[in-house]
């Protein structure tokens, strides 16, 4: 039986999840989601496979769930062990996605978007100036964090290094610079040396430009 995951290469939150299933060797398939085109938004998508109009969504067999953080916890012990050993490293590692969720990929996701996939005329500066103030004040925490640290939150590789590093291997503009957090480029360098590890672009369809 084959993972499905509903996605489109723009998403970084597909990218977290594509991830881990690539890494794990999992037996999988992108559902190409045209988002740009206003798939997404579909009263056919919110009916069939997610009312809440996003992706990524990722359906096994009758079960489908949608959110990353929840299927990165779904995929646990079935595709890898990304969420610890033991009580505590879960606790570490969910406390970590739950950040990303919210104060990092939260910010950076839209800070991108904005930046990059509307129109030069309608870009709201005001707002994307707040995001990138917010985008400074998170990449500075995680940089402070793996300061003395390989991995994020356990010994290894674990879903809170697959949740918060997803938007930053994306290469348009919003404000990130790899050589001025010189903590999180290792970190970040660690994962692509690990076998397997893909470019979000070469793991998953692209929907930008719209065709």
């Amino acid at each position: 039986m084959k993972f499905q995951l509903y996605s489109f290469g723009e998403s970084g939150h597909s990218y977290k999840v594509a991830l881990a299933l690539h890494f794990s060797k999992a037996n999988w398939e992108q559902i190409f989601i045209d988002f740009f085109k206003g798939e997404a938004r579909s009263e056919a998508y919110k009916n069939e496979i997610n009312r809440m109009a996003e992706v990524p969504v990722m359906v096994y067999g009758n079960k489908k769930i949608s959110q990353s953080g929840a299927i990165l916890d779904y995929l646990n012990g079935k595709t890898g062990n990304y969420f610890g050993k033991n009580d505590e490293e879960r606790s570490e590692i969910l406390r970590w996605v739950l950040w990303d969720n919210s104060r990092l990929s939260g910010s950076l996701g839209p800070t991108r978007f904005l930046m990059n996939f509307i129109p030069s005329d309608k870009k709201p500066i005001e707002v994307i100036n707040y995001l990138q103030k917010r985008n400074d004040t998170a990449l500075a925490i995680l940089e402070s964090h793996l300061s003395e640290r390989n991995w994020i939150a356990a010994d290894r590789l674990s879903a809170a290094d697959l949740s918060c590093c997803s938007y930053l291997f994306y290469p348009e503009e919003f404000g990130f610079d790899r050589k001025s957090h010189p903590n999180i480029d290792r970190w970040l360098s660690n994962i692509e040396a690990l076998e397997n590890w893909k470019h979000p672009y070469d793991l998953l369809e692209r929907a930008y430009p719209p065709k």
